[in-house]
């Protein structure tokens, strides 16, 4: 059986994390997006609050928790893709940050507010 590559393995944890967001009742209105050199895995709306997330997907946690990869220059990526993704849709109301932290073939855990 074939290794599967890291963009797989993303692919299957963002896929994992939609299926939690839309069990949760989120309304999905991107995924993948970018602006410049950054990206935003999902971007999806939940009581009137625009959520931008960052999925973290890990096979263990012999090096820590998935939600811990997320640095601080990472999360300022995010923020800038989100101003530009809030400016384009003229976007004047809640905005949230949040983590879909994945370990395989175990836990999904969404972190509201996380960054």
């Amino acid at each position: 059986m074939a290794k599967k590559s890291n963009t797989e393995i993303g692919r299957q944890g963002e896929l994992q994390a939609l299926a939690l967001l839309v069990s949760k009742g989120y309304e999905i209105l991107e995924t993948n997006y970018r602006y410049k050199r950054s990206e935003i895995d999902i971007i999806a709306s939940c009581n009137n609050t625009i959520v931008f997330v960052e999925v973290k997907f890990r096979k263990g946690i012999f090096f820590g928790n998935p939600e811990e990869f997320v640095s601080d220059a990472q999360a300022e990526r995010v923020h800038a893709a989100a101003e530009q993704y809030i400016f384009d849709k003229n976007w004047n109301r809640n905005i949230r940050f949040d983590i879909v932290a994945i370990i395989a073939g175990s836990e999904v855990l969404h972190i509201e507010d996380a960054f």
